[in-house]
Parts: structure tokens; C-alpha cells; sequence
């Protein structure tokens, strides 16, 4: 992995970081285009928006569209601190970006959160294995950072 890639996940999992910092859930996500400068950043705000769709991913995905073309999108990479989650993975697919990134895998989250919270236990890569278009996955990438920021807020 270059460099960069890992810098901009780091970058995801800080935006993590400061969602949890907020009261929300530890998820961040930050879209890059391919010429490597940060386009955007979301983070988790299910909590504190009371709204079940502030997933950092749907979130980012949501401006993304309101701001860039379809052909900015989709020669960008979206890195995401955790693997997208089902409903993650479509805003990605719809929102067109081709190229994802992402540090703990969705395996890896559900043994953090046990039973704490209802879960789709299913990869981002089954999502868009069904698209009709394809997306690129690279994940997980092992970044010790990733799994700390859920320490001991799944209980």
C-alpha cells in the first residue's frame, strides 16, 4: 500500500475518532480524487442527529454527489476507517465511486460489538459483487488504530 493510502486512512479512523469524541458512533470516511487531494470527509452522526442513515459513509456520499460530477466520483477512492456496511456500500455504488478503502473489516467490528447492537453481518464486497458496474475493494488493511477507536464503547 502506498504511503499516501495509509495516511488517508489514518485520516479516516481520526475522523472516527472525533465522532466518538461526540457522542457518536467511532466511523469516519474521507474521499480522495485521483489526483490524491482530499475532497471530502465524513464522519458518524446517527447519535446525535437521531438520524439511522448518519453512517460517515452515507453521510460523505450524500455531499459527494451534491458537489462533484460522476466522472470526478468515479475516479476517486473512498477510505473508511471500518468496512462499509450494506446500506454504506449502495450510497457508494449509487453515488458512483468505483475504489474502496477501508481498515477493520466488518468481521473484525462484529467481534468487538457482540450483541451490543443489531447488525447486517455482511461484506461490502457482496454488495457490490451484485452491481452492474464494477467497484473495487482493497480492505482490510491492518492499522492497530482502527480497532482502538472502538475500544470499550460497544457494551
Amino acid at each position: 500500500m502506498h504511503p499516501d493510502e495509509q495516511r488517508h486512512l489514518k485520516q479516516s479512523i481520526e475522523l472516527a475518532r472525533k465522532a466518538r469524541e461526540r457522542g457518536n458512533h467511532p466511523f469516519g470516511a474521507v474521499l480522495v480524487d485521483r489526483n490524491g487531494r482530499v475532497l471530502l470527509e465524513g464522519e458518524n452522526t446517527v447519535v446525535m442527529e437521531r438520524d439511522c442513515t448518519g453512517h460517515a459513509e452515507s453521510n460523505l456520499m450524500r455531499e459527494a454527489t451534491q458537489h462533484y460530477s460522476p466522472e470526478q466520483l468515479a475516479g476517486s477512492t473512498l477510505y473508511a476507517s471500518t468496512e462499509p456496511c450494506a446500506m454504506c456500500a449502495g450510497a457508494i455504488f449509487w453515488g458512483g465511486v468505483r475504489r474502496v478503502v477501508f481498515a477493520l473489516s466488518s468481521e473484525g467490528l462484529g467481534q468487538l460489538v457482540g450483541t451490543a447492537e443489531p447488525a447486517l453481518r455482511m461484506s461490502c464486497r457482496e454488495v457490490f459483487a451484485r452491481g452492474s458496474e464494477s467497484t473495487e475493494v482493497v480492505g482490510p488493511v491492518d492499522l492497530p488504530e482502527a480497532r482502538e477507536v472502538h475500544e470499550g464503547f460497544w457494551k
